[in-house]
């Protein structure tokens, strides 16, 4: 983990490429090196509409590129400031089925300046896959990338 850790900071911090492409990659990263991650995005919130857009992905395409506020667990993360993991979607009421491959997801929301500005999601092919493990490298991305914003 530490190796990959090391990995993420070195691309986060690559001023030869856009925030954009640093942001692609990194998704591509964490998906390519965790056998539980199948599609792993950035959302970023347009406060006037008070909706999440997609930014940045690595996996399959989705039509789930704008997200209302309080909408689906990212639309919850949005409003409520906290991490949440689903281990089994089936189970969740307020979902939004992105495939039906997708089994569990995990949402860490993602601070700049103490403000939610957006957040990491990642959608597993497996139930019940996230750990403790999971929620610290992902909150070390999302404080990394909000240190490029």
């Amino acid at each position: 983990m530490e190796d990959l850790k090391l990995q993420l900071d070195s691309l986060i911090f690559n001023e030869a490429l856009s925030v954009g492409e640093r942001l692609e990659q990194v998704c591509e990263v964490l998906r390519s090196n965790i056998a539980h991650y199948d599609w792993v995005g950035f959302y970023f919130h347009e406060p006037e509409t008070r909706t999440l857009h997609l930014r940045a992905f690595a996996g399959e395409p989705t039509d789930h590129t704008q997200i209302p506020f309080g909408k689906g667990i990212c639309g919850q993360v949005a409003e409520s400031n906290q991490n949440f993991i689903v281990p089994d979607v089936k189970a969740q009421d307020n979902y939004i089925a992105c495939s039906i491959n997708v089994k569990s997801e995990i949402v860490i929301p993602l601070f700049k300046d103490g403000v939610n500005i957006g957040q990491i999601d990642i959608d597993s092919h497996t139930i019940d896959p996230f750990t403790d493990a999971d929620v610290a490298l992902l909150e070390f991305v999302n404080a990394k990338v909000s240190e490029i914003l």
